[in-house]
């Protein structure tokens, strides 16, 4: 999965018209990534609950694995704000673009809206594994794609710190929402 992302982070690179491992030294040493592993059982009520509510992943990218068969994963398209359903294809990974490379890229590209919704019959996995860099990382708009025209949309922001009240908010009742990086936008 690591090696896999270091390669989408090249690609990621190249697109934006920087140098293949720009992003490497972000994740080189010390790297905050995790796998984790979901098991969504079968629900008898599916519109009374979510298997996982709507959410942005926090991190650079989302590496899933998931069920081959039982469909559950819906992104929000973006033109419409409808929620799409996501097909299953057999031996594929589906990439989620996470809120860090929207900061990096200033919004050249957009971190995905998705959820699970719980099936009927049949029980789902998923083995997520997130790609995020070392705790000590500022998070901001990379200088080389940021200029007079094009300035600055978020403050800096130190990763570690962000992922740990992030964290430690979904679990607490706040007057404020989870914190996001919308929170960052500059107005």
């Amino acid at each position: 999965m690591e090696k896999l992302s270091f390669k989408l982070m090249e690609l990621i690179a190249l697109s934006l018209g920087l140098e293949p491992k720009r992003f490497e030294e972000f994740f080189i040493k010390e790297q905050t990534s995790y796998l984790r592993f979901n098991y969504y059982p079968p629900c008898p009520y599916p519109h009374l609950a979510l298997g996982l509510g709507r959410h942005k992943d926090a991190g650079a990218l989302t590496v899933l694995a998931k069920d081959d068969v039982v469909e559950g994963l819906e992104v929000r398209r973006r033109a419409d704000q409808e929620w799409v359903r996501v097909k299953p294809t057999p031996n594929a990974y589906i990439i989620n673009v996470g809120d860090i490379i929207q900061v990096w890229s200033n919004d050249a590209y957009e971190s995905v809206e998705h959820r699970v919704i719980a099936n009927t019959e049949k029980e789902r996995f998923s083995v997520p594994f997130f790609f995020h860099p070392a705790h000590y990382t500022i998070v901001e708009p990379l200088e080389e794609l940021t200029n007079e025209k094009n300035p600055p949309k978020y403050r800096p922001y130190n990763w570690g710190k962000f992922l740990v009240r992030r964290k430690g908010s979904n679990f607490q009742k706040l007057n404020v929402e989870v914190i996001q990086i919308h929170h960052f936008k500059i107005a």
